[in-house]
């Protein structure tokens, strides 16, 4: 009989250390989710569209979807474009540093009566004024995602989509060159016109849905949450459940004197 309580306990211990790795194992990689799909545990980057064609009408998206991704308690690269690309943060960079940015796309109240709302000037006033070429925007994104040390890219384009014509051919060069290299590539449009969204959505292919992105006030607010994590809290109950088993078991063990 006490072989067999020592097999028992045995295999108790064992599950018990099983749970535990498991909900640990659970606790280092919650499930995040934003406005867009992105593969589990990827270095996601950012794109983002501050062109001369992002109006007014479209700035409160921005900071909503900024605002999303910086509840997301993950971490993102950003570049930011017009004409010209520059990397503002590099991949790796919590979410929470885009934060930051929300207020840049936020109107200011009225001095007073008859004065419409303004917005805060941002860095990229003067040098990102001139045009839009989205294809400066991903081709460095892409080039981020491909060099070493970035292990699981993504890219997520967030623009009106209104691309200089002389600049389509490159962009659908650019954009075959993230399927070539196994890429994903996901958009966020900022209110793109019918004829925009169409042409992206043919380069994308059916694979690849835009999202629409939702303004702050009022209207429909992009989806961000981290779920509860109950995969954690079943392993660990179930820890709890069988250390106290093992302890019940454990109990009954009788040490006898030698005769």
């Amino acid at each position: 009989m006490s072989l067999l309580f020592c097999v028992l306990a045995l295999t108790l211990v064992l599950l018990v250390t099983a749970a535990l790795v498991a909900a640990v194992l659970a606790a280092r990689n919650p499930h995040s989710q934003t406005i867009v799909a992105l593969p589990s545990n990827a270095d996601t980057i950012v794109v983002l569209d501050v062109s001369a064609s992002i109006s007014a009408d479209t700035y409160s998206r921005i900071a909503s979807t900024l605002s999303s991704l910086a509840r997301s308690h993950d971490r993102y690269g950003l570049v930011v474009f017009s004409g010209e690309a520059y990397e503002a943060l590099p991949p790796g960079t919590p979410a929470e540093d885009l934060a930051p940015l929300v207020p840049l796309f936020v109107p200011q109240k009225p001095s007073g009566a008859g004065f419409t709302a303004t917005y805060p000037r941002n860095p990229w006033t003067e040098t990102f004024s001139g045009g839009t070429e989205i294809s400066t925007g991903l081709e460095l994104a892409h080039s981020i995602a491909t060099r070493n040390g970035v292990r699981r890219p993504a890219v997520v384009l967030v623009s009106d989509l209104d691309d200089d014509p002389a600049d389509l051919a490159r962009l659908a060069s650019i954009v075959l060159a993230y399927r070539r290299d196994s890429v994903p590539l996901r958009v966020v449009g900022l209110n793109p016109s019918t004829e925009d969204a169409a042409f992206f959505q043919r380069l994308l292919g059916p694979s690849s849905q835009i999202v629409q992105a939702g303004t702050a006030t009022p209207g429909p607010q992009p989806h961000n949450r981290t779920p509860f994590p109950w995969t954690f809290v079943l392993l660990a109950v179930g820890a709890a459940v069988a250390l106290a088993v093992h302890e019940l078991w454990a109990a009954r063990l009788e040490w006898e004197p030698a005769r």
